[in-house]
């Protein structure tokens, strides 16, 4: 028999409440100087952030994705949105992404980091992959936030198929899709906090 840990099924899940998340209310989408100033204050001090990326995706054969489309790091009550300007992130998103000082929490980074190398011709620092941290304490390979969510929180995370293969390369995001995004990196900080697990005991990528 395997020893492996199992996370709730998606029968056990369907019957949890609703996870909860952030409103429009909490999202920040930076477009002016003033508006990053403000990001970067609120966001280089921490250090934990909740991390995703969005690419707008590719549904013919043999075509490349050219995202990320859309970068997401939120604290532990607002989440801040980027979208590249005449195709370039701001420096302060680069300067995030680079920081060891500043662990980024997400899920299934690893095509994350490929995008991010493709595009932007960087490597991002102290990377918290949170499917290493379960693996390391007996679960299955790949759990994915939702079954993190629920396991650790309790709660349901809707996450919407529509939604998630839609037009990321938009100038100006839909409200669902700001909520998609803003949650799903926020989900991931949440799973962290809820976890309780000292620094010393996370599998941190590329501290340096």
């Amino acid at each position: 028999m395997s020893n492996k840990l199992e996370p709730p099924s998606a029968a056990e899940i369907a019957l949890m409440p609703p996870f909860t998340g952030l409103t429009l209310e909490q999202i920040r989408v930076p477009v002016t100087d003033a508006e990053f100033a403000a990001a970067a204050k609120a966001l280089i001090g921490c250090r934990f952030l909740g991390f995703d990326t969005e690419s707008k995706p590719c549904f013919r054969p043999g075509q490349t994705s050219d995202g990320p489309h859309v970068i997401q790091l939120t604290t532990s009550d607002t989440a801040y949105i980027f979208q590249p300007q005449e195709g370039v992130f701001h420096p302060l998103v680069l300067q995030l992404l680079q920081s060891s000082e500043v662990v980024k929490v997400g899920f299934g980074l690893k095509s994350d980091r490929s995008h991010l190398l493709r595009k932007l011709g960087i490597r991002p620092k102290a990377l918290l992959d949170m499917n290493h941290l379960f693996r390391s304490e007996g679960y299955r390979k790949e759990m994915g936030v939702k079954a993190a969510v629920a396991l650790v929180c309790q709660q349901r995370l809707q996450k919407s198929k529509h939604v998630s293969t839609s037009n990321w390369a938009l100038a100006e995001l839909r409200p669902n899709q700001l909520l998609y995004a803003a949650n799903d990196a926020y989900a991931a900080l949440k799973v962290l906090q809820g976890m309780a697990r000292a620094e010393s005991a996370l599998p941190i990528m590329d501290r340096e």
